[in-house]
C-alpha cells in the first residue's frame, strides 16, 4: 500500500492563509503585545525600582488603570496568537530553498526567530494567566522570569519583523491584488472578513469576561475573572490571608515603633488618638484585579513630622508578617511626602479586619497592592 505524499505549503491553498489575513491580525497581535510589554514593565519598575527612574505618586489611579490593561491585553492576546499561529501554519511545511543560498538563510533566521517567539510567548501567557489565579507549579521565581521572558518576545519579535518586513509592508494595506474577490472561496466558506470578525469577536469576548475584576461596570460579566472586586471582608478582595503570613493579632504589649531622628513608640489607642485623614484609594493587585475604597489613619508625612524626619524621606516599612517576598516595602521620597499616603487604622468605616492588615497598613496612590504593606509594626526612615 503506497503511503500518501507529505503535505507541502500548496496543500494549503485556502485565501484565509493568505499573507494579508497573517499581517491583519498580526497587527492586532502586535498592537496587545506592545499594551502588555509596556504596562507589564512599569510594574516591574514599581516593585523594583532603579535609582536613576522617579516614579511618581500621582495619578492616584495610575497603576489600577495600567495593571488592569495588562493583565486585559495578556488575555486578549491569547486567542489572536491561535489564530495567527492557524493562518500561518501552512509555512510549516514549506520546503527550504536547496542549494543554501540568502533566501535559504533568511528562511531559517525566521523559522527560528518563530520558534523562539512562538515558545516564549505561549509560556509567558500560561505563567501570566496561571498567576492571577495564585497558582505557582513550578519552582522558579515568577515575577523575574516574567520579566525575563518579555525582553526574549521582544528580541525574537524585532528579528520576525525585520525578516518578514517585504511581506507585511507588500500586505499592509488592502490592494486589488489582496482583496477578498481576487481570490478563490475559503473551503470552509467561512471568508477573510469573516475570520476577521470570528477572531474580533473572540478577543473581545474573552476581555469582557475578564474585565470587570478592574472595571467594575463589568463585574457582572467577569467569568473570567479569579477575582470579583467587591467580594471580600469590608468589601475588598484579599489575596494573602493573616493565617498564610504567620499574624494572629496583637496584645496588649503591642507598640507600633518609628525609627527615625527620634525613636516613637506608640500603643493602637495612641495611634487613634492621633489626627486622622481620609483617602479614597484603590486596592490594585498585580494579578488585574482592583477595587476602590476609603481609608481613615495617620499620613505618613505627618509621622515623618512627628520623628523629626525631614519631608523628604525615604521609608522602610516592616510587617509582622512572618518572611514572605513582601514583609517588608520601601516607600520612596515622592509616596512618603504625599498627602494621600496613610498608615491606615480604618477601611470602609469599620475597625482593619485582620486578613486586611489589623492594625495598621500602608495604603498610598499609584502603587502595586504587594506594597501596599499590612500588618505593620515598624517604620524607618532611611536618610
Amino acid at each position: 500500500m503506497k503511503l500518501p505524499a507529505p503535505p507541502t505549503e500548496k496543500s494549503f491553498p485556502s485565501p484565509l492563509h493568505h499573507p494579508r489575513v497573517a499581517t491583519v491580525i498580526g497587527r492586532w497581535l502586535a498592537a496587545a503585545v506592545t499594551i502588555c510589554f509596556l504596562t507589564g514593565l512599569y510594574s516591574h519598575f514599581l516593585q523594583d525600582t532603579p535609582s536613576w527612574l522617579p516614579v511618581p505618586s500621582r495619578p492616584a489611579n495610575l497603576y489600577r488603570v495600567t495593571q488592569g490593561l495588562h493583565v486585559l491585553s495578556g488575555i486578549v492576546a491569547v486567542p489572536l496568537l491561535l489564530a495567527k499561529l492557524w493562518t500561518v501554519y501552512p509555512k510549516l511545511f514549506a520546503k527550504p530553498p536547496w542549494p543554501p543560498s540568502r533566501q535559504a538563510l533568511a528562511t531559517m533566521l525566521e523559522r527560528a526567530s518563530i520558534l523562539v517567539l512562538v515558545s516564549a510567548m505561549a509560556l509567558e501567557l500560561f505563567i501570566g494567566f496561571v498567576n492571577t489565579l495564585q497558582w505557582y507549579p513550578w519552582p522558579f521565581p515568577f515575577r523575574q522570569t516574567h520579566y525575563a521572558l518579555a525582553w526574549i518576545i521582544v528580541g525574537a519579535l524585532l528579528v520576525h519583523l525585520a525578516v518578514k518586513l517585504p511581506l507585511i509592508r507588500a500586505n499592509w494595506r488592502r490592494t486589488a491584488e489582496t482583496a477578498p474577490d481576487s481570490l478563490p472561496p475559503a473551503i470552509t466558506g467561512l471568508t477573510r472578513r469573516g475570520l476577521f470578525r470570528t477572531v474580533a469577536g473572540a478577543a473581545t469576548l474573552v476581555g469582557i469576561a475578564s474585565v470587570g475584576q478592574s472595571a467594575p461596570a463589568f463585574g457582572p460579566l467577569a467569568v473570567l475573572a479569579p477575582r470579583k472586586p467587591n467580594i471580600g471582608p469590608q468589601g475588598l478582595p484579599v489575596n494573602r490571608t493573616a493565617g498564610a503570613a504567620g499574624v494572629t493579632g496583637i496584645d496588649e504589649n503591642w507598640r507600633f515603633l518609628i525609627m527615625g531622628p527620634q525613636q516613637l513608640s506608640y500603643s493602637l489607642d495612641q495611634l487613634r488618638a492621633l489626627p486622622q485623614s481620609r483617602s479614597e484609594l484603590p486596592i490594585a493587585c498585580v494579578e488585574g484585579w482592583s477595587q476602590g475604597a476609603r481609608w481613615e489613619g495617620i499620613r505618613i508625612r505627618d509621622l515623618l513630622e512627628l520623628c523629626g524626619a525631614p519631608a523628604q524621606s525615604r521609608v522602610r516599612v516592616v510587617s509582622m508578617e512572618k518572611g514572605g517576598f513582601y514583609a517588608t516595602s520601601e516607600l520612596p521620597e515622592e509616596f512618603a511626602a504625599d498627602p494621600l499616603t496613610l498608615l491606615a487604622l480604618r477601611l470602609n468605616g469599620g475597625e482593619l479586619a485582620l486578613d486586611h492588615g489589623f492594625p495598621a497598613r500602608i495604603i498610598a496612590p499609584n502603587r502595586p497592592g504587594v506594597l501596599q504593606t499590612k500588618w505593620v509594626h515598624r517604620l524607618e526612615v532611611i536618610t
